[in-house]
């Protein structure tokens, strides 16, 4: 089994919360984390559909078959029983009595916001970062290590990427889909993320989309909100202050694992990944969810933004540290250049008593002082929020 970064946080906030919810993707190794922290504490699995219907006709009974807790897996499937959980929780104040995990965020934030506000603490565990491939001794290029993405039963069980990122994808449409969105079209949906994997790291443009698709710009709203909420995309928005020019306001759009990107974009092998016209927007996409991992790791929010403004000036990244601005390059280069400064020395000009030095991060071995900047590898890529 992976030993978790967020592994040392959990078990914290378990010791001051009555109750932890974890939030991610499905198949991130979420189930493996809660049972492997909380070995003694009885698993209860909400997809199945017998226990579904116990918890749900009635959740006071169902409840009262664990007076010490449990782990309640995919609890967004009966959002109900959290207001039964408050209730048991208020009376018996205890620590880390329930483990909640969900697939789901949006389901269960509304479902937290209304039942368990200031009861729980809220992680996310997002798939395998480096970090933790490194130390359970994989070797594997970086190169290899976006290719396959985080998913750990690939690197557990060496699973072949097509075949597994095909039924990952079919099952996620087939189930969270069709539960979510009344879509007549599944087709048409599976066309449309494949599309905007085609503009990863791009500021989204609804209109754009919706006229390659086929539907309306509110349509794709609604899409793009389901795939965010269920932890296939995530979106970084750009940072709003007035530096004294007009700024872009539209958010930028990733993909959560690059092992599944590169399956929608058609990229089976690490010679083909590095050859294609998209390879710098997926090493950026690669490390933009490497920082937000790092960051989740230790129960924090990401803090991440990127700059743009209408002359078409921008960094990559944006690290808001208290009231500091850090920005960050990315670049898919294995050279370092010295015109990859230039959107750190533009930012440093047209804010000046926020910016704070500045990284690039690049594919390339050294890692150094650069003045006022730093240069990372990429395997030193999380030093650039330290």
């Amino acid at each position: 089994m992976f030993k978790r970064s967020l592994q040392a946080h959990l078990q914290d906030v378990a010791k001051k919360y009555p109750i932890v919810t974890i939030l991610g993707p499905r198949q991130s190794g979420k189930t493996t984390l809660v049972k492997a922290v909380f070995p003694q504490k009885p698993y209860v699995n909400m997809e199945d559909a017998s226990v579904r219907a116990l918890a749900t006709v009635d959740p006071k009974s169902f409840l009262e078959g664990y007076p010490e807790g449990a782990i309640f897996d995919e609890v967004q499937r009966v959002p109900t029983l959290l207001s039964y959980i408050q209730v048991l929780v208020d009376e018996k104040d205890p620590k880390g009595m329930f483990i909640l995990t969900g697939s789901h965020q949006a389901e269960l934030h509304d479902a937290i916001a209304q039942s368990l506000a200031g009861r729980t603490a809220l992680l996310r565990l997002l798939p395998l970062s480096l970090q933790e491939l490194r130390q359970e001794g994989f070797s594997d290029t970086f190169e290899e290590v976006i290719l396959k993405g985080g998913y750990p039963r690939i690197f557990k069980d060496d699973l072949p990427l097509a075949t597994t990122y095909s039924s990952y994808f079919q099952t996620y449409v087939e189930r969270d889909v069709r539960r979510l969105l009344q879509i007549k079209d599944l087709l048409q949906f599976e066309r449309f993320v494949k599309l905007l994997a085609s503009r990863i790291g791009q500021l989204i443009n609804y209109a754009s989309l919706a006229t390659d698709v086929g539907v309306s710009s509110v349509t794709i709203k609604e899409w793009i909100s389901v795939l965010e909420a269920t932890y296939i995309v995530m979106r970084i928005a750009p940072y709003f202050e007035n530096f004294g020019k007009r700024m872009i306001k539209s958010p930028k759009l990733y993909f959560t694992d690059t092992g599944l990107l590169c399956y929608l974009l058609g990229i089976d092998t690490a010679p083909q990944l590095v050859k294609d016209h998209l390879w710098g927007n997926i090493f950026e996409n690669w490390v933009v969810m490497e920082l937000v991992k790092y960051r989740y790791n230790q129960g924090l929010d990401p803090n991440l933004y990127f700059y743009r403004d209408v002359m078409g000036k921008e960094v990559d990244l944006l690290y808001q540290k208290g009231s500091l601005l850090i920005p960050i390059e990315i670049k898919s280069s294995k050279t370092f250049s010295p015109a990859f400064l230039e959107g750190l020395d533009y930012f440093h000009e047209e804010a000046p008593k926020r910016a704070h030095g500045g990284i690039v991060i690049y594919t390339g071995k050294e890692t150094q002082q650069l003045e006022k900047f730093r240069l990372l590898n990429l395997e030193n890529c999380y030093d650039a929020l330290s």
